[in-house]
This record gives structure tokens, C-alpha cells and sequence, in this order.
């Protein structure tokens, strides 16, 4: 039986794939290449780590005009 899975271990990926190499993130889901790499291999606190950083990420692409 499959154990379920935590919210917090839901990739942050929206499907809009396009790589800024400028800034090294992925522009739909703020990323770098190696954490969407590994995504699935990061256990949860690894995988919280890189939604905080996400997060602050996001923010900061849209306060830039």
C-alpha cells in the first residue's frame, strides 16, 4: 500500500518548462536545473528547503518591473 503523500513533497513544477541559464531557474517554477533534476530523489526536509527557497525566488521575480 502506497503511503500518502505530503503536500509539502508536491513539485512546485507549473509546466511552463523554460530555462533563464542567465539566473540558472527554470522561469515557471523557480527552480535551478539540479533541484528539478533530483526533485524526486530529495527527502522531505531537503524538499521543504527548496520550496522556501522557491518561494522567496518567486517574490522576488515578481516585485522585478
Amino acid at each position: 500500500m502506497a503511503e500518502p503523500v505530503d503536500q509539502q513533497d508536491d513539485s512546485p513544477c507549473v509546466h511552463v518548462c523554460l530555462m533563464d541559464y542567465a539566473q540558472d531557474l527554470c522561469v515557471g517554477c523557480h527552480r535551478t536545473l539540479d533541484e528539478i533534476t533530483y526533485w524526486a530523489t530529495y527527502p522531505s526536509a531537503r524538499k521543504k528547503e527548496v520550496l522556501a527557497a522557491v518561494a522567496i525566488r518567486r517574490s522576488a521575480a515578481q516585485s522585478t518591473p
